[in-house]
């Protein structure tokens, strides 16, 4: 009964062994570099969308909060950049460039 616990504990072992040894060697081709490369990268790009997402996600509170505080002091709403940008609605000018003329 002894030898065949050490003969399950060694077989166990070697299988465990053979297979750690086998992904090191998969990790070091030229394609276990390039997944690990490839897995890295996108980890990466991952991190930096969320990093951008918080950035905008910032800005947009801060500029809130610019907003008001300059209403508030002013008294005067403060224009959208789409408001700013937009052709007044009865400038002929403004008609006559979005017909082409």
């Amino acid at each position: 009964m002894k030898r065949l616990f050490w003969l399950g504990v060694g077989l166990a072992a070697g299988a465990y062994l053979t297979r750690r040894v086998t992904e090191a060697a998969q990790n070091l081709t030229a394609v276990g570099v390039g997944a690990n490369l490839a897995d890295g990268l996108r980890e990466m790009g991952a991190g930096l969308g969320a990093f951008g997402a918080e950035v905008r996600a910032g800005m947009q509170v801060r500029e809130k909060e610019l907003t008001d505080l300059i209403e508030r002091r002013t008294g005067a709403g403060v224009p959208t950049i789409g408001d700013v940008l937009a052709d007044p609605p009865n400038d002929p000018q403004a008609r006559a460039r979005r017909a082409g003329a």
